[in-house]
């Protein structure tokens, strides 16, 4: 046996050695949809991770909205943030409870891969655009099959891929690690929101609801210890990973006030509809126009509908490049002025 190969080797032996008879073994995996050689070092999962990691669909999640489009200062939450955010989390309720890090940590970091710019707004604008409808846990399953490498995808293993669909609430994950994740997904982005809410000046702290507040704690890093403090004492040694019903209430009545108070505002509505203004428009213009897509999208129209194709491209979109791009199809451009034209 090389070297490289028992340090993998290793790894198999401290899970069946450590992790809870419920956890996902790493060479239990159910695999990948095309075969491919091993690695000699790292486990599948510890390989889907990297692969996520290195993607180009990643990257552009620094510059996509979490909740407030194009935020000035450097310190509230992207789309990238939220999901280290929840990586972390995930990471610490699977070691809570003797889980497979490494397939929660995969998971975590590929289930927001498929995001839209401007945040929620622009995935229910695509949601109402497309006839094939629009969710983000299925686009980041698309992400990572289809559009990624080229259009050769990812291939990642079953359970990271199960995970991803199903990291929404309403999602049924296969494994208790994607059952982490959702869980991860929902305490990161109700309490970091808050967080950027107050830094913003649309909530202060006394404005939450103080019977939650009771419950949970009175700051995000209080509350985030009690939620997950909370997973553990009711799913320790069982065949689930659960939050406590005091806890879980709480949490779902914090969840509604952001949509209130935050998510679903008449500011928030204002820019909800200039990026419906901006999606619809270019939605139309390439739907008229193929060719004006980039040669990917344009050779990807050839296996798919368009009108998937093309959400496919505007979902991609970083923020700012969606506002260059629609700049560049629909803003005229200024005519260069010579100095000596140019009456004082």
């Amino acid at each position: 046996m090389k070297i490289s190969d028992s340090v993998k080797q290793r790894t198999y032996e401290r899970e069946r050695a450590y992790l809870s008879p419920y956890a996902q073994l790493s060479e239990n995996t159910k695999g990948r949809a095309r075969q491919e050689e091993p690695c000699n070092m790292r486990t599948d999962f510890q390989r889907d991770r990297d692969r996520i990691i290195y993607s180009k669909a990643f990257l552009r999640l620094k510059n996509k909205t979490q909740v407030f489009f194009s935020p000035e200062g450097d310190h509230f939450r992207t789309r990238m943030t939220h999901t280290i955010d929840v990586s972390q989390i995930a990471r610490s309720i699977a070691r809570s409870l003797a889980l497979n890090e490494d397939l929660a940590e995969a998971i975590a970091l590929g289930h927001d891969l498929g995001h839209t710019p401007f945040g929620h707004a622009g995935e229910r604008v695509l949601n109402s655009l497309s006839p094939f409808g629009f969710a983000h846990n299925e686009q980041s399953l698309r992400v990572v099959d289809v559009l990624e490498k080229d259009g050769k995808g990812l291939n990642l293993t079953f359970e990271v891929r199960d995970g991803i669909l199903n990291h929404k609430k309403s999602g049924h994950p296969a494994t208790l690690e994607g059952k982490a994740v959702s869980l991860a997904d929902r305490i990161a982005y109700v309490n970091h929101d808050i967080e950027d809410a107050i830094r913003a000046g649309l909530l202060r702290e006394e404005e939450l609801p103080q019977e939650d507040v009771k419950v949970l704690g009175s700051s995000s890093r209080d509350r985030i210890n009690t939620m997950i403090t909370s997973i553990y004492e009711n799913s320790v040694g069982k065949n689930e990973v659960k939050m406590g019903a005091r806890e879980a209430d709480a949490l779902e009545d914090l969840r509604t006030f952001m949509f209130k108070e935050v998510y679903i505002t008449e500011r928030s509505q204002k820019e909800e509809e200039r990026a419906k203004r901006m999606l619809s428009a270019m939605f139309d213009y390439f739907r008229k126009d193929k060719d004006k897509l980039p040669p990917f999208y344009l050779k990807l129209s050839d296996s798919y509908p368009l009108e998937q194709v093309i959400a496919d491209y505007l979902s991609s979109m970083t923020d700012k490049y969606a506002v260059a791009v629609f700049n560049g199809i629909f803003i005229p451009k200024s005519w260069a002025l010579r100095e000596e034209d140019i009456e004082l």
